[in-house]
């Protein structure tokens, strides 16, 4: 029994693993809403479906950043200034990277890449903190990486270029990048804020940062929004709710209950989630050959994220779903 289990009553961990259970769900449907909403109408863009997104979360999340208890600690400069830069790169840009390539990758490939994000984090660690990378480690990045490529090249070359998949493919992998680069931040920004008050405040940067991005790239923007259809904005708004708001404050929620290895390990089968609802409702499908492709690249993050770099600390990478 992990000592988790032991130090935690029974109800309490169940309660834990369906709070991460639900989030995984939840963050499984989102690729599949934003594909919907692309093909609701032509002014539904990436940009105008990033800021509904955001406009719809953005005053949950400062409800947060207000209620949460601040951390017991001075706060300076150089932490508020980090805490703009978590919020604009890890939440924004990896967002608005992630929008914009599925408008050309399908919601399974998207799922694919962006789970790739552990491998990233543990990379950079090794970079900043220069931590050395064991061979188990390396094995398991080995095995994320190759099964994405399966699955990007069981497209079919032609496919690949006639359908720009391998630009939607590297904007995707950009934003996984971006989020890679937020977690790496995260435990430091978490000490200085508390994990509650810096999830509100850093969510809300990322929800600023994108309604000005449409109110500056979109003529005449209050308009552009009143003329969508009514199922575009009841799409954002699902998307602002219950893809992100929601599953984010679940996550929390288990991960408090039950620890970030356990947590890890029920969020696995989120991918596989994300694709079985896109043959289901998109009529995507995947060959065998990707599909092989998909085992390897989740067994791999598992790896990554249930393993320790070294034999004496705690795995490198938090048990935390891409809110992206």
């Amino acid at each position: 029994m992990s000592r988790i289990q032991s130090n935690a009553s029974r109800p309490t961990v169940l309660f834990g693993s369906i709070c991460v259970l639900l989030s995984a769900v939840l963050f499984a449907i989102k690729a599949i809403l934003i594909k919907y909403t692309y093909q609701s109408s032509p002014d539904a863009d990436a940009v105008t479906v990033l800021a509904l997104r955001m406009m719809s979360a953005l005053p949950f999340f400062l409800i947060i950043a207000f209620i949460a208890k601040a951390a017991p600690r001075t706060i300076t400069r150089q932490d508020w200034g980090l805490l703009l830069l978590a919020g604009f790169v890890g939440y924004y840009l990896a967002s608005i990277l992630d929008f914009i390539g599925l408008m050309y990758v399908s919601a399974s490939l998207e799922r694919i890449i962006l789970f790739l994000y552990p491998t990233l984090t543990v990379i950079a660690s090794s970079v900043i903190y220069q931590q050395k990378i064991v061979p188990r480690v390396w094995l398991a990045i080995l095995l994320s990486y190759g099964g994405t490529v399966i699955v990007v090249l069981g497209e079919g070359w032609a496919a690949l270029q006639a359908n720009n998949i391998l630009l939607g493919s590297s904007l995707v992998f950009a934003g996984a990048i971006a989020y890679a680069m937020y977690l790496v931040m995260t435990p430091t920004l978490i000490k200085r804020f508390g994990s509650w008050r810096f999830t509100g405040l850093a969510m809300s940067v990322a929800c600023i940062a994108a309604i000005a991005h449409y109110l500056v790239v979109t003529p005449q923007p209050v308009q552009h929004l009143i003329q969508l259809p009514g199922q575009v904005i009841w799409f954002g708004l699902a998307l602002g709710f219950f893809c992100t708001v929601l599953p984010a404050t679940l996550l929390m929620q288990g991960i408090a209950r039950i620890g970030s290895a356990q947590a890890a390990l029920i969020s696995a089968g989120g991918p596989i989630l994300t694709l079985l609802l896109a043959v289901a409702f998109l009529g995507e499908h995947l060959n065998l050959i990707q599909w092989l492709g998909c085992v390897l690249n989740i067994v791999g993050v598992l790896m990554i994220t249930l393993l320790p770099n070294k034999p004496d600390t705690p795995p490198n990478v938090p048990a935390m779903e891409n809110l992206t």
